[in-house]
């Protein structure tokens, strides 16, 4: 069971720094379970904060800058156990973003990236972010691979000027998916059933509620090639030694370990993080130069390393430990660019 301390004494309950926790204390009593609660003072502005997380010298003063792409991507809001409302993560990752260009010290940046891709237009938002970044500033982007940096995750590293894969990443998966959930024969069963008044023929294609006709299907089709096209495109632009035909191969959705996919031309080198921070400090001209690595996050997040990145996950409270993410829950069609083994 957790502990907690205090520091003034008052008459319904201890208090720390202003926050009384008897409320708290009668919540953990309820069930003694092995999670702890911090309660602890917040600042009253939530912009982000450098943390150096790794220093060549106690004097250096040039920068790079560590930006993580983490997780399945979106472009909503988070929420928490509580219901209070989490990050955006094209949000925070654009404020990240803008925090680097803003800093004249920062000379580069890393993009770390462990990701299995996620929604079509949060991808797109995040690569479109980092090739204006960019040109903007004129800083290097070299992109640093961990353990899965596949469909969106590899889409967004396109806009990277070089890119780094770990010897155990898992990318590729090049192409779009679309998820449209069906319960038509439950529903049928159960005998329950929607009316639909609709405008026009396929005002509800993609509708839970009813089996996909030909004609859905192939509105839908359409709007994945399209999709998969502009993916293609990315790729073209990033990998300017393969051709158009060769990169239509390769994006059959297929994933690639990273020695694969440095063979095949779709990544430039296989490395560590630190490798991609040392390519990063020579792209920058920093060679003879002593860095800091820089990170941003909330001020109430801890940092202690470069490894240390991304914001925590959401809280689960499910007693077997099965979740199901938002993008499979939603009953509404989902385009994505997600590699999602099992589903």
């Amino acid at each position: 069971m957790a502990r907690m301390t205090a520091r003034t004494p008052t008459r319904r309950g201890r208090n720390v720094h202003g926050f009384t926790l008897l409320p708290v204390a009668a919540f953990l009593l309820a069930g003694c379970a092995p999670t702890s609660f911090l309660i602890t003072p917040m600042p009253p502005k939530q912009d982000l904060v450098e943390h150096v997380v790794w220093r060549e010298s106690p004097w250096a003063v040039r920068k790079v800058a560590l930006v993580d792409v983490d997780g399945v991507l979106s472009n909503v809001r988070s929420s928490s156990l509580l219901g209070t409302p989490g990050e955006n993560p094209v949000s925070l990752f654009t404020e990240k973003l803008e925090r680097a260009a803003k800093d004249d010290q920062v000379r580069a940046v890393v993009l770390r990236i462990n990701s299995p891709g996620g929604s079509v237009t949060a991808s797109d938002l995040m690569y479109t972010e980092l090739r204006e970044f960019r040109a903007r500033t004129g800083k290097p982007i070299v992109a640093a691979m961990l353990d899965v940096a596949a469909s969106g995750g590899y889409y967004i590293a396109c806009a990277a000027d070089e890119i780094y894969a770990s010897p155990t990443t898992v990318t590729g998966s090049i192409g779009v998916v679309m998820l449209a959930p069906e319960f038509a024969g439950t529903m049928s069963k159960i005998g329950a059933r929607v009316n639909v008044i609709k405008s026009g023929e396929l005002k509800d294609a993609g509708s839970p509620f009813r089996t996909m006709t030909d004609q859905d299907r192939a509105v839908f089709q359409g709007l994945i090639d399209d999709m998969y096209e502009r993916f293609l495109k990315v790729v073209q632009e990033s990998r300017r030694n393969l051709p158009a035909e060769r990169v239509r191969e390769l994006a059959d959705g297929r994933v690639y370990f990273g020695p694969q996919a440095k063979e095949l031309g779709l990544v430039d080198q296989v490395g560590t993080l630190h490798d991609a921070l040392a390519a990063a400090k020579r792209a920058a001209g920093l060679e003879r130069r002593a860095i800091k690595v820089v990170e941003y996050s909330r001020p109430y997040h801890y940092r202690p390393n470069i490894y240390a990145g991304g914001d925590p996950p959401p809280t689960q409270v499910n007693l077997v430990n099965i979740g199901l993410p938002d993008w499979l829950l939603s009953p509404t069609p989902q385009f994505l660019y997600l590699w999602a083994p099992g589903w």
